[in-house]
């Protein structure tokens, strides 16, 4: 007789919920699955797919305006946002339909509703008590909402996607990759778009470099960057648009249609019974956890964006396989996250991997740097006044490439393939022997020469 219903059960139906789970399943286990919405979780029905498909219309707009320049002729175009919407939303339907599908498929028994802990080996969902050997929690996160008067009038990267026509004018408050990348978003299909950030810069974390070219880029495609400022309240007015007033009083406030808040996210642990059960938070919320994926209560786990760690997709489908295995299969696996590509797919788009050059500097003392501007060989006959930005940092002593950075067309499929070279320790040498593939952008991180050494400032 079996001691538990279940030898895994999964609360949260995102990536890396379903791989531990379809993993789990083929090791043995008897899994069962929890999601409160719909199965694919933020990266399948508010994150990663429908962005990149809106990202893909957005282009629509340049590409148009480009043909000119390439001989052809373009009437004018005109745009649906409706449509763009209906054609999104039966996409993120087939793909969350294979989600549940492949855990079918499986043999993981899939449930709805909001699962809660009750005890270490307990669940409940829909008043209804199941116990597990183990448990999972792969939650995900959500946005982070800031209290500002009127903030009820405002939406997220979660409402974005469901707005039943294009706002002729939007305000979009954060700096971070979100915010960047529905600038980009809005601003390709035609809305009027000002981003507020009380930073000095956008990406905070990304490299330097990155960021003061992605943002001068910006400018130019005609986005309105309110640096050094903070919304401090928004008030609906009869019309139905909205008034943002900011923080810094000297500032002028602004009419717009739509405010749209990408202020960062924070992890979905509210209302699972965490607390009452003992499992240790940190101090925004997220599950703390080993290298293994376990927390403090032995049987208790968590992968992916609700331990705040490394907010990717790949990065809770590594997890989720990990933990699968550590608990199921011959030996414990730990994920290996090392050296994670990452991309932004704003406008430009930005690919990099490995180490930033401060974060070099501080680890090595000393670095080569490598950079290179160029306008993009489309662009010689485009017209476009949009220029691409390569950067290596290299460490004086091993010669090592520690990161690779890139703002420009397809920057994210360029970078996938150099992440495979920087994590296996290729050298400047390595790179310098390769081959160019000619004419093409990519060419460029094997052709580059000219370096900068930079050294560390010691502290005083």
């Amino acid at each position: 007789m079996n001691a538990y219903d279940y030898q895994l059960f999964v609360i949260g139906g995102g990536s890396g919920g379903v791989r531990a789970a379809r993993i789990a399943s083929s090791l043995g286990a008897r899994v069962a699955i929890a999601e409160s919405y719909r199965y694919g979780g933020t990266c399948v029905i508010r994150g990663c797919v429908p962005k990149k498909l809106l990202v893909y219309a957005a282009h629509y707009a340049e590409d148009f305006a480009d043909a000119h320049g390439f001989g052809w002729s373009v009437p004018p175009a005109a745009f649906s946002w409706p449509r763009l919407i209906a054609a999104k939303d039966k996409e993120i339907s087939r793909l969350s339909g294979l989600y549940e599908n492949n855990l079918l498929g499986s043999n993981v028994s899939t449930l709805y509703g909001n699962a809660r802990l009750v005890d270490p080996h307990t669940v409940e969902i829909n008043g209804q008590r199941m116990t597990a050997e183990h448990i999972l929690i792969a939650t995900g996160g959500t946005p982070f909402i800031p209290e500002v008067p009127g903030i009820e009038h405002a939406i997220t990267s979660n409402e974005v996607f469901d707005l039943p026509d294009l706002p002729r004018r939007v305000l979009i408050v954060g700096g971070g990759y979100i915010a960047v990348e529905f600038a980009g978003i809005l601003n390709g299909l035609g809305a009027q778009v000002t981003l507020c950030y009380r930073g000095e810069q956008v990406l905070r974390g990304f490299d330097d470099d990155v960021r003061a070219h992605l943002q001068a880029e910006m400018v130019k495609k005609g986005i309105t960057l309110r640096l050094h400022q903070d919304v401090a309240r928004i008030e609906k007015l009869p019309d139905g648009s909205l008034s943002v007033g900011f923080a810094d009083a000297a500032a002028r406030c602004l009419v717009v249609d739509a405010v749209l808040y990408a202020t960062g996210r924070v992890p979905n642990t509210q209302g699972l019974g965490l607390e009452a059960v003992g499992v240790a938070l940190d101090g925004s919320g997220g599950v703390k956890v080993d290298a293994f994926g376990k927390t403090n209560v032995d049987s208790i786990h968590a992968v992916g964006d609700v331990t705040n760690r490394i907010a990717l997709t790949p990065v809770a489908i590594r997890e989720g396989a990990a933990l699968a295995h550590t608990l199921f299969g011959p030996t414990p696996l730990a994920a290996d996250l090392t050296t994670v590509p990452s991309a932004v797919f704003s406008q430009p788009p930005v690919g990099t991997v490995g180490l930033t050059e401060a974060q070099a500097l501080a680890q090595c003392g000393a670095i080569d740097v490598y950079t290179s501007t160029f306008k993009n060989m489309r662009h010689t006959l485009s017209g476009r006044d949009e220029r691409t930005l390569m950067k290596l940092i290299v460490d004086s002593a091993s010669q090592r490439v520690l990161g690779a950075h890139m703002v420009g067309s397809d920057a994210p499929e360029i970078i996938q393939g150099l992440a495979i070279a920087i994590r296996m320790g290729a050298t400047k040498a390595d790179f310098d022997a390769t081959v160019a593939l000619h004419p093409t952008a990519a060419e460029e991180f094997v052709t580059m020469r000219d370096k900068v050494t930079k050294t560390a400032t010691p502290s005083a």
